[in-house]
């Protein structure tokens, strides 16, 4: 979609028009479900986070400061609400395993070491470090993403990776080795 094209959809979307509201989140919808996933690893939950993130979107698009940042702002608003969702109900985030295959891990079992250490993390850490790795987000835009300054995502990437190295390190002083 061009930039004046999404500009116009949003202007009126701001405005009550339904149809272009639906118009924008074409271009998002599978973002926001391959994002809600990562986090509930439920279909139905899932579909429930982005049918939650779409509502809230509705309701608060007039909220939308810049245009250009409508992408954003939507998956801020999921994020959100996948971790208010799994807070309420108190479920342990865990991430899919299809989605490892973007990390360059070269067994099978390493990769699922690699997931079981990032389910480990603290939620900000495997938070920033599913932006990063699994989404190929910048630090720029993770913290435009996260409301927060790109130092504070650089030093949550860098302490996510430095937790995932002890959790390696603890596993075995020579894990990977061939024995």
């Amino acid at each position: 979609m061009e930039k004046l094209q999404e500009k116009t959809l949003l202007l009126k979307a701001k405005k009550g028009n339904n149809k272009a509201f639906v118009e924008l989140l074409q271009n998002e919808k599978l973002k926001l479900y391959k994002m809600a996933y990562i986090y509930m690893k439920n279909e139905n939950d899932a579909l429930d986070v982005v049918q939650e993130t779409i509502a809230r979107a509705y309701s608060n698009i007039h909220t939308v400061k810049e245009d250009r940042y409508f992408a954003t702002w939507l998956m801020r608003i999921l994020i959100n609400t996948a971790i208010e969702m799994l807070r309420k109900n108190q479920k342990i985030v865990p991430i899919l395993e299809q989605q490892s295959e973007q990390i360059q891990v070269s067994s099978y079992d390493e990769r699922l070491d690699l997931l079981q250490a990032i389910e480990q993390l603290e939620e900000k850490y495997k938070t920033v470090i599913l932006l990063k790795y699994y989404r190929d987000l910048s630090t720029k835009d993770i913290a435009d993403l996260l409301d927060c300054p790109e130092g504070t995502v650089k030093t949550n990437v860098h302490r996510g990776i430095q937790q995932l190295k002890k959790y390696f390190n603890k596993e075995g002083e020579h894990y990977g080795e061939q024995y």
